[in-house]
């Protein structure tokens, strides 16, 4: 035994069919459903009522096809689901004619898609006779190419843009005409530009050796950055100490204390040091290199 009482996912929508043509009702409801029961203008259908009429139930969609209709079927139709948690119902009309104008039982939809996006617009369209149905892109009919593919099944007609472009975007307009009228629908597409790709994602694409060259030549430049820093560092170096070199060359040579006369072992140790030092000047030994 079900808990849920049935649903309609999709109910029945009214019928227009010309005097001996086919009509057909369809709806689809929630499973499970272990009886459905078909209705016109109250009274319960069926082979003795109805003669011709085909009726199906099968994974949720109940179907009634009446194959050759004429005047005396007009009127309303239901399906009636029932399970043991309740029932559902749902009602449409037929109408049978020699000729109606033309009926708009699904009309465009607005919406808003990616560059490069592929494009869908529907609609469902009915009338006696077939009505002639056209597609326009700011009032321009478009014509079927490979960029815009304009089909039929049944009473759905679609328009397919295969690629998307934000000069696609604009209002759409379909139109649909027979000898008893005429009907329009009318809609907005978007397209909107596709966001800019940092420059860092990049880095995707370059090859392994790109990679490797770009490498090899970032530590050639680092190692001649260094080698030029150290070798004018060292010209530095050797230009100051030259400079301070040729500073002390013209300076007064030292003074030398004049030799005692006693001959004491200090007197001779100073004399001795004394003479070491006049006789090893080294004037660029005593000047502090640059730090």
């Amino acid at each position: 035994m079900s808990t849920q009482a049935p649903t309609f996912i999709q109910p029945l929508q009214s019928v227009v069919a010309l005097e001996g043509g086919a009509a057909t009702f369809e709806a689809l409801i929630s499973v499970p459903v272990p009886e459905v029961s078909w209705f016109r203008d109250g009274q319960v259908l069926s082979a003795a009522t109805l003669p011709g009429a085909q009726i199906s139930f099968s994974d949720g969609r109940a179907v009634l096809m009446i194959p050759a209709v004429t005047a005396a079927h007009s009127g309303r139709f239901s399906v009636r689901a029932t399970n043991g948690a309740g029932q559902a119902t749902s009602t449409a009309e037929l109408l049978v004619t020699e000729t109606a104008p033309p009926n708009f039982i699904q009309r465009l939809q607005s919406m808003t898609v990616r560059q490069g996006s592929r494009v869908r617009l529907d609609v469902r369209v009915t009338g006696i006779p077939t009505p002639v149905v056209k597609f326009y892109r700011e009032g321009a009919e478009i014509q079927s190419s490979a960029d815009f593919q304009i089909v039929q099944e049944g009473d759905r007609y679609s328009l397919l843009i295969a690629e998307a472009f934000p000069e696609d975007s604009g209002t759409y307009s379909v139109n649909a005409t027979n000898s008893s009228g005429r009907a329009t629908s009318t809609a907005e597409l978007l397209v909107q530009e596709e966001e800019a790709i940092p420059a860092k994602k990049s880095k995707t694409v370059i090859s392994t050796a790109q990679i490797s060259q770009t490498r090899q030549t970032r530590v050639e430049k680092r190692a001649k950055a260094y080698y030029q820093a150290t070798a004018t560092t060292m010209m530095e170096v050797h230009v100051d100490e030259g400079d301070t070199a040729q500073q002390l060359l013209h300076k007064a040579p030292p003074s030398v204390a004049p030799k005692p006369t006693s001959k004491s072992p200090t007197s001779s140790l100073v004399s001795k040091v004394a003479g070491a030092r006049q006789q090893s000047p080294s004037p660029v030994r005593h000047i502090k290199g640059p730090t």
